[in-house]
């Protein structure tokens, strides 16, 4: 059934076990301060009290806040993925995005970007980009640095596109891409944030991608303890962007030499 309240714009946040460190207090004061805001907080099938946390807060602000239960453990892209179509098929808002449960991106900064976007029709999409710079309070930690510039030019690599910040938690599109981007599973577990560029990329071509997505410089920024992705999974990265070269670069190239004969 289509809910018919006014809202503006979407934030979809991906929760797992986040009974103990959930910031309550932090999206709570944003619900009420920011009315036109849709919070869909998607429970990614925890094993802890997550569940019933997060219906008491869709009880305090319930004109804005949604729950989406997968009731099995699907992983973060698996449940952006679902809450991105359950808010697609249920909403009626032009701009929908997605945000950690964390904060390490703030949901006010989520909502500038939201913003900056209705002032560009002519843009699909924008994603949150961690760049560090005088007056921004940009705070990563050093010890991934070097991991992270070889995975950055992998990445440049495979897009054949400039991005400085393919993985920062926040994003926002426009309701038309969301079909596009989200209708089929990811491959990967770490590096969906990439393979939404390729899916836009196969689908709109390469100039869309290069001006149809802009990468938004954030204020704030802050990493969090207990983040999920350790050296054991961030080893598997290369494989899986080898993967990702294979399926969307590779596979494309020759489906065209068939095409030509």
């Amino acid at each position: 059934m289509k809910n018919n309240t006014q809202l503006d714009y979407a934030v979809i946040v991906p929760c797992y076990n986040e009974e103990e460190r959930f910031p309550f207090q932090q999206f709570l004061a944003f619900a009420h301060a920011n009315p036109e805001v849709l919070i869909c907080l998607v429970n990614d099938g925890s094993n802890d009290k997550t569940l019933a946390l997060l219906k008491g807060f869709q009880v305090v602000a319930p004109s804005n806040v949604c729950v989406y239960n997968m009731p099995q453990n699907g992983g973060k892209s698996e449940a952006v993925r679902q809450g991105m179509l359950h808010v697609l098929n249920n909403y009626s808002m032009d701009l929908i995005g997605f945000l950690d449960a964390d904060l390490a991106t703030l949901p006010e900064e989520f909502l500038a970007m939201a913003k900056y976007k209705e002032s560009k029709p002519a843009i699909a999409g924008i994603i949150g980009s961690r760049i560090p710079r005088l007056g921004a309070n940009i705070v990563r930690d050093d010890n991934r640095s070097i991991f992270s510039l070889f995975a950055k030019l992998a990445i440049r690599k495979i897009l054949r596109t400039k991005f400085h910040d393919t993985q920062c938690g926040a994003k926002v599109f426009h309701r038309q891409l969301v079909p596009f981007i989200f209708n089929k599973p990811f491959s990967t577990p770490w590096l969906f944030d990439v393979e939404i560029f390729l899916r836009i990329q196969n689908k709109f071509g390469q100039s869309t991608l290069q001006n149809g997505i802009l990468e938004y410089p954030l204020m704030h920024w802050t990493e969090v303890g207990g983040s999920k992705l350790n050296w054991k999974h961030a080893m598997r990265i290369p494989f899986q962007l080898l993967s990702l070269y294979k399926k969307y670069t590779l596979a494309n190239v020759f489906t065209k030499k068939l095409s030509f004969g």
